[in-house]
């Protein structure tokens, strides 16, 4: 979804400098994902959109030193949509030069009355491509909608448009700080709160720019699934007797579904969902509970898949993962302090560093690796993929200690 919405800022000309936020997590897939060509400002913990786009802000600001009269777009990177919309965030930075207002946002015609979505109401056609706004009314109830609608009100699709000044000067009543970095190590100072209650709510000079093209969004299991052209993917089968229900199996072993209606089952390394479409929104509310170390990431070097993580009676715990790194790409110089490792090699080639000492590896090679010892690892061919068991206590990612190596 990233990769779509950057080739459409792309293919619309918006001759924008595309900044991605996100949590540190999803950096290095972020990467993966577009190369280098894009700046990651990265949220060190979890907070909401306010934090997250002040962060975002400040790094504008203070990171890349750009001028408080920059015009600064915010959007999410999930909408399913055409390039009319991105013709809209045009329109909309346009409504910024000519200080229509300080906050500009985009109005989605809906389509149905729906409890999903915030809905703009909008003051008296002025007869220019924007619309004064009257007020905001958050997710209402569906009955409250259709009277919304009627009002000629948008949904708020969360795209916002303002001077850098304009949030700076919300964000410094927060914080004041000199450098990005400072302000994301004290990133928990900003007030965990949504973007739409901390400023579109209190801002005195709102515009509405409409947009009425195609626009989805696929935040949801159940919206996604309705733009899949197969009912599944993966290592999965439906029998005769499934009604609107998709699968997706990212998972080695096979899923067979059979005499269920209007289902999603979605299967990865992290887990697995089963649920009724209409209730896939709900688990927002248990993702937090839900968590557990990561089971696969990617990572700039390649990706890694834990394939066990047991602890036994006795308070001893391994861990064995199946990791690739791709050609050119190594695994930095680094030590443990609580973990011995075994590394089997199962595909292509490498150069080894165990304590200064290199060594050429091939796949059926195994290497032992002692706690508080020095190793890295260097793909030589397209991809070198090897087996580690992690045995120890805590095995935990935070346990490494870096220093650089001269490949």
């Amino acid at each position: 979804m990233v990769q779509r919405v950057v080739r459409q800022v792309r293919d619309t000309n918006l001759e924008a400098d595309i900044t991605l936020a996100t949590n540190a997590s999803q950096h290095d897939i972020i990467i993966n994902q577009l190369g280098e060509e894009v700046s990651i400002v990265t949220e060190p913990e979890r907070r909401d959109t306010f934090p997250a786009i002040a962060l975002a802000a400040s790094y504008l600001k203070l990171h890349k030193q750009c001028s408080d009269d920059e015009v600064v777009i915010i959007m999410p990177c999930d909408p399913y949509t055409e390039n009319g919309y991105f013709e809209t965030i045009g329109k909309m930075a346009k409504c910024v030069e000519k200080d229509v207002a300080e906050l500009v946002l985009m109005g989605i015609t809906p389509t149905y009355p729906s409890a999903k979505y915030g809905y703009v109401v909008p003051g008296a056609d002025n007869g220019n491509e924007w619309l004064p706004v009257a007020r905001f009314t958050e997710k209402p109830t569906v009955d409250v909608a259709e009277q919304l609608i009627a009002q000629n009100a948008f949904w708020n699709g969360g795209v916002f448009a303002f001077r850098l000044g304009y949030i700076m000067n919300i964000v410094r009543k927060y914080m004041l700080s000199e450098s990005f970095e400072d302000t994301r190590s004290r990133y928990g100072e900003f007030p965990k709160i949504s973007f739409d209650y901390e400023v579109a709510e209190k801002a005195q000079s709102v515009a509405v720019v409409p947009f009425s093209g195609q626009w989805k969004d696929l935040g949801t299991w159940n919206t996604l699934t309705d733009e899949l052209h197969h009912h599944t993917i993966g290592n999965a089968t439906l029998g005769p007797k499934c009604e609107n229900t998709h699968v997706i199996n990212e998972l080695q072993y096979p899923i067979f579904v059979d005499g269920v209606k209007d289902l999603v089952v979605s299967a990865c390394p992290d887990g697995i969902l089963v649920c009724a479409k209409k209730e896939t929104e709900n688990i927002k509310k248990y993702v937090e509970k839900l968590e557990h170390r990561p089971m696969y990431e990617e990572r700039r070097w390649g990706s890694y898949r834990v394939i066990d993580d047991t602890t036994y009676e006795d308070g001893s715990h391994s861990l064995t993962k199946s990791i690739t790194l791709l050609e050119g790409k190594n695994i930095s110089y680094q030590k443990h302090y609580h973990r011995n490792e075994v590394w089997t090699f199962v595909e292509g080639e490498g150069i080894f560093v165990l304590d200064g000492v290199t060594r050429n590896v091939k796949a059926g090679d195994t290497v032992v690796i002692l706690a508080e010892h020095w190793h890295a690892i260097k793909a030589t061919t397209k991809t070198l993929t090897f087996i580690e068991v992690q045995t120890g206590n805590p095995l935990v990612e935070e346990d490494i200690v870096r220093t650089t190596w001269d490949w």
